[in-house]
């Protein structure tokens, strides 16, 4: 492992935790209620950073949530510099974060197979008499 893998994850958190704070108390987009930082990729020189997000509707579209936090990416970028004290603060992109989507939809179908497990059978093709 190299030097540079704990810092960048150090950096991460700490970007996370920031912006999620920057969020929750000093951006106020209605756009941006209810969206949460889930997790942020810092590239190995430290120059950009990539923010995945959550919204409390797994199912809303991404784009004006996107625009919001680009539209607020200068604040939120001077603010992260303040906070972690980086010599360059990166550049910041945000995505949608797809994983609670996925988890939802195999939420559903394993609930799904084990409604069928438990449906009662009918009697199949080889239960039928022969006459």
């Amino acid at each position: 492992m190299s030097r540079e893998n704990p810092r960048r994850l150090r950096v991460a958190a700490e970007l996370q935790r920031v912006a999620n704070d920057l969020l929750c108390h000093e951006i106020n987009d209605p756009r941006l209620s209810g969206v949460r930082i889930s997790e942020v990729e810092v590239s190995g020189d430290l120059s950009l950073a990539r923010f995945f997000f959550n919204t409390l509707d797994p199912d809303d579209d991404p784009e004006p949530v996107i625009e919001a936090l680009n539209r607020a990416s200068g604040f939120m970028r001077s603010r992260l510099g303040r906070a972690v004290r980086l010599r360059r603060v990166p550049e910041l992109r945000f995505a949608q974060d797809i994983v609670s989507r996925r988890g939802i939809e195999l939420s559903k179908l394993i609930d799904e197979a084990v409604a069928d497990e438990r449906a009662p059978q009918g009697p199949g093709p080889d239960d039928a008499a022969d006459d």
